[in-house]
């Protein structure tokens, strides 16, 4: 049996296909991951031993640029890429987590009767997959909410595929491996994949009052480091943790995140209090707002909105306050109804396989 994966553009659309690798391999399955050719997925897949092919793609934008007049081209030549790659490699089902990169790919699969399943993270449907539904066998989804946007014969609550790896960290690994004592709670901040410029500027101008109470470990994103930081007593800058995440969230005690459903999916797991801080809708599309505000309703999350971090008292405030009510917020997740991911996500995949791709044109 094959699958063919596809996603890219963020970790997010990246993390959860590779948290069903393991499940999937032991089900029988020949795995072969398409992305973009430079995307950041590229360097993710391919450290973890997984066969990545490139294709040309393009940005599908809600605004004004003028690459918007070249990137179809791409895309088209992307659909192009794609459908030869399907037909080399001949796959028994495709597995999408999203993202621009993902929409030729699956559209090809459904020219080639090749069945689809397609994951949805947030609360509503992002544009690539907007594009990508009538290709769909199933669409599975995160947030109770999203089946009222995904047609209901295809449309599946089934919850984030976590990362089996990330729930069994060690705190006194992480400690170690941030240079903290212990004697503090440790406060965490993760800007995503990306990074966020707004949120690292807001946890730096407080930073000494932070520290007063917290040693602070702060994922910053690529070329979001402050040099001149660099030594400050309690505090630890990276822009990416990989093998050592599972152990920096053992070891942290409440965090500072944007808003992206794989993250705050990862703390509901994990039942760590949370501070979210949505990218605003001038920066996006608002689904990091519908995200939070979701978690913030079924009593999972603090929020707070970017525009209000410009008085950064506001911002240590709220931190401190989530740490004095940190036992509530982890009470309230570990009462969730989660379910397994991976497990439930991975017997849809069984079950697109067996129940489709009748008169493939290989």
């Amino acid at each position: 049996m094959k699958i063919l994966l596809t996603g890219g553009g963020t970790a997010g659309h990246v993390m959860p296909n590779l948290a069903l690798v393991p499940e999937l391999k032991a089900r029988g399955y020949d795995i072969v991951y398409v992305g973009s050719y430079n995307g950041m997925e590229k360097g993710l897949v391919e450290r973890e031993g997984i066969r990545y092919l490139g294709i040309s793609s393009g940005k599908l934008r809600r605004y004004f640029d003028w690459k918007n007049f070249t990137d179809p081209f791409r895309v088209l030549k992307g659909f192009g890429e794609a459908k030869k790659i399907l037909k080399a490699e001949r796959p028994d089902v495709v597995f999408s987590k999203g993202g621009y990169v993902a929409v030729p790919v699956v559209r090809a699969a459904k020219g080639l009767h090749i069945p689809v399943v397609i994951h949805e993270a947030d609360l509503t449907p992002g544009l690539a997959n907007k594009l990508s539904l009538s290709t769909a066998t199933t669409v599975c989804c995160n947030f109770p909410e999203t089946l009222e946007h995904l047609p209901k014969d295809k449309a599946v609550l089934t919850g984030m595929p976590i990362r089996a790896n990330l729930l069994s960290g060690s705190r006194e690994a992480g400690l170690a491996r941030a240079g903290f004592s212990g004697e503090k709670p440790v406060l965490m901040i993760i800007g995503g994949s990306l990074g966020s410029v707004a949120v690292n500027k807001a946890v730096r101008a407080v930073l000494p009052t932070l520290l007063e109470k917290f040693d602070v470990l702060h994922l910053c994103g690529r070329g979001n480091l402050a040099p001149e930081l660099d030594g400050t007593p309690g505090y630890v800058q990276q822009e990416f943790a990989n093998e050592e995440l599972a152990d920096y969230y053992a070891a942290a005690d409440v965090f500072i995140s944007r808003a992206g459903a794989n993250v705050i999916c990862e703390l509901l797991a994990l039942g760590k209090p949370n501070l979210l801080i949505p990218y605003p809708k001038t920066a996006s599309r608002g689904d990091q707002i519908l995200n939070a505000r979701s978690f913030e309703k079924q009593g999972f999350s603090m929020v707070l909105e970017e525009e209000e971090i410009t008085e950064p008292h506001i911002l240590s405030d709220r931190v401190f306050a989530l740490y004095e009510d940190r036992e509530r917020y982890a009470a309230a997740m570990k009462g969730a109804a989660q379910s397994d991911g991976v497990r439930v996500v991975a017997d849809l995949i069984d079950s697109a396989r067996s129940g489709g791709g009748k008169g493939r044109k290989f």
